[in-house]
């Protein structure tokens, strides 16, 4: 079976007191005088923009219409831990207009689905809340 990409994204990232990285579409420009906590607010962004992508995906599965739009408040943590590096992560899902208990099984369920959450699984400490 052949992979089929569905995205693809791209980057040019510099480092240094004048550093950037844009993407190679031109959707966004960054400054990046110091790798931290650019670096975590990146990966925050990103990882909580699939997780939208996964929730609405899971919802339609579902035949579930969300009424409002959902929104995320994410916290990537940079740890150092005995001898090493590590991050730790705080996912707050809203998801308005559903009940509370509908809308804890749509935020697992999207976790599951999630490649962002998926690439993670296992490798560090993530917190799921409903907002």
């Amino acid at each position: 079976m052949t992979d089929k990409i569905l995205f693809s994204g791209s980057t040019h990232t510099v480092g240094g007191a004048e550093g950037y990285a844009r993407s190679a579409d031109g959707a966004f420009e960054i400054e990046l005088p110091e790798p931290h906590p650019a670096a975590e607010n990146l990966f925050a962004a990103a990882w909580s923009a699939c997780f939208l992508g996964a929730l609405g995906l899971v919802a339609g599965q579902r035949m579930i219409a969300l009424p409002e739009t959902p929104s995320i408040d994410a916290t990537i943590e940079l740890l150092h831990r005995g001898a090493g590096f590590e991050l730790r992560a705080r996912l707050d899902v809203a998801v308005p207009g559903i009940d509370r208990p509908l809308a804890q099984e749509l935020i697992e369920a999207a976790h599951k689905v999630c490649p962002y959450s998926k690439a993670i699984a296992g490798n560090i400490d993530v917190e799921l809340n409903l907002a």
